[in-house]
C-alpha cells in the first residue's frame, strides 16, 4: 500500500515540485495551502506522514504542529527558510521529527520522507520471540516500540526512541553526530548535525530516572553506558 503523504505549503510551486518527486517516488500525496486547511486535510485524509512549512498564512506550521501532536504521533518533518537554531530547535521540541531548509533539494526530502516512514511504521508480525534490548533499569522493545524504566512506560518521540534503539544496539561504542545522521535518521547530508544534539538532549531528560547514561565523549561524538559499580572508599 502507498504511503501517503500530506504536503502543507502556501507556494503552489513548491507545493507541485514536492508533489512531483514524491509521487515519482511512489508515494500518494495530498496536499494543503493554509494552516486551517492542513488540519482539515488531516482529519480527513489520515495521512501516513507531513511535510510542513513553518511560515503559513492563518495559523503558521507551530500551531499546526502542536495540534497534530495533540492528536496524534504522525511523523512531521518541518520546512523553514529560517536558519536559527531556535527555530529549529522549537520545531522539534514541538514534536516535529525533522526538519528541511529552504533553500533544498526535492530528491533531499524524498529521502528523508522515506528515512523517517522506515522508522516509524509498524513492523508487520515482528514475532513473539523478538528480544527485548535491556541495560541497567531501562528495557527496550523494538516490535512494540515501547520504553520501561522499572516497568513504568516512558513515552518518546520517533526520532528519540530510533536513537535509543540504535545505542542499545551498539551500548558503549562511541559515534560522530555524522554517523548518528547516517545510520539513525537514514541520509547522508553534511551540515545539519545539530539535529542530533537536541533529540541527545532531549533523549536525556527522558532517561533521567535511568541508571545508564547518555554520555558526551569531547570531540568525537556520543555512546551509552550501564550503570557503574560503585568504587570501593
Amino acid at each position: 500500500m502507498q504511503s501517503k503523504i500530506l504536503v502543507v505549503d502556501d507556494e503552489p510551486n513548491i507545493v507541485e515540485l514536492n508533489r512531483m518527486y514524491l509521487e515519482s517516488a511512489g508515494y500518494q500525496v495530498v496536499t494543503a495551502r493554509t494552516g486551517t486547511a492542513a488540519l482539515d486535510r488531516f482529519a480527513a485524509e489520515s495521512p501516513d506522514l507531513i511535510v510542513l512549512d513553518l511560515m503559513l498564512p492563518g495559523s503558521d506550521g507551530w500551531t499546526v504542529c502542536r495540534e497534530v501532536r495533540r492528536r496524534s504521533r504522525t511523523p512531521i518533518i518541518m520546512l523553514t527558510a529560517r536558519t536559527e537554531d531556535i527555530d529549529r530547535i522549537l520545531g522539534l521540541e514541538l514534536g516535529a521529527d525533522d526538519y528541511v531548509t529552504k533553500p533544498y533539494n526535492p530528491r533531499e526530502l524524498v529521502a528523508r520522507v522515506r528515512a523517517v516512514l522506515r522508522r516509524t511504521q509498524p513492523v508487520t508480525d515482528p514475532g513473539e520471540n523478538s528480544p527485548a534490548l535491556q541495560l541497567g533499569n531501562l528495557t527496550l522493545d523494538a516490535a512494540r516500540r515501547m520504553v520501561w524504566i522499572d516497568q513504568e512506560p516512558v513515552s518518546l518521540r520517533t526520532k528519540e526512541f530510533d536513537l535509543l534503539q540504535h545505542l542499545l544496539e551498539n551500548q558503549s561504542i562511541v559515534f560522530s553526530r555524522e554517523q548518528l545522521l547516517s545510520q539513525v535518521w537514514g541520509y547522508d547530508f553534511a551540515g545539519e548535525t545539530r539535529t542530533v544534539d537536541v533529540h541527545i538532549a532531549a533523549l536525556r531528560k527522558e532517561l533521567r530516572a535511568s541508571t545508564v547514561s547518555l554520555e558526551t565523549v569531547w570531540g568525537i561524538g556520543y555512546r551509552l553506558v550501564g550503570p557503574q559499580p560503585d568504587r570501593p572508599a
